[in-house]
């Protein structure tokens, strides 16, 4: 009979994903096995190579992303309003300031590993979906502009990134408000 887990692969998951965020992708299984109180072997037996615990760590962070955009969609009114609503929800999910820096680290292997830059598309796609449905009725114009309105709100997180001019959720919101008063013009 095997031995039951001590920890379950959620809070495994969990717990490395902050070391991650803090530490980059270069996470090695004896610095993750210190900082989660498990034995090197053990993640060894979880994930078979240290490329396959980044991975399967960074895909429950895609997943945890993909479930917060369902509930902020659900929760956001269906206008474009909602659409900056839905996206300041997702703004303060990321923890802010502090945490904003720490995903930084993470985007260069979400980009070079093709699982993950799959995954990525595919939650760009159900944003801006979400968002397109929100800013027009006309099912092209909608794909564009939840395109438009999904970089506009990225890039407003890098450049605050820069300039910290006043807190991170004001700034995001500022900045969309502005798109949406001059893209949405009648």
């Amino acid at each position: 009979m095997g031995r039951s887990k001590k920890v379950s692969d959620a809070a495994l998951m969990d717990r490395l994903l902050v070391l991650i965020g803090k530490n980059g992708p270069g996470l090695s299984f004896a610095h993750a096995a210190q900082c989660v109180d498990l034995a090197p072997a053990t993640l060894v037996q979880r994930f078979g190579t240290r490329e396959r615990m980044v991975e399967s760590t960074l895909l429950h962070a895609w997943t945890q992303l993909e479930e917060a955009t369902r509930a902020a969609d659900a929760q956001a009114s269906a206008d474009p309003a909602g659409a900056v609503d839905l996206l300041l929800q997702l703004t303060r999910r990321e923890g802010g300031e502090v945490a904003f820096s720490d995903g930084l680290l993470l985007l260069g292997e979400d980009f070079r590993n093709p699982v993950l830059r799959a995954r990525g598309a595919q939650w760009i796609k159900q944003l801006t979906t979400a968002l397109g449905r929100r800013l027009s009725r006309d099912p092209v114009l909608a794909d564009v502009l939840g395109q438009q309105l999904t970089s506009v709100w990225q890039g407003a997180i890098i450049c605050w990134g820069f300039t910290r001019q006043g807190t991170l959720q004001d700034n995001v919101k500022a900045v969309l408000d502005n798109w949406c008063r001059s893209a949405l013009r009648s």
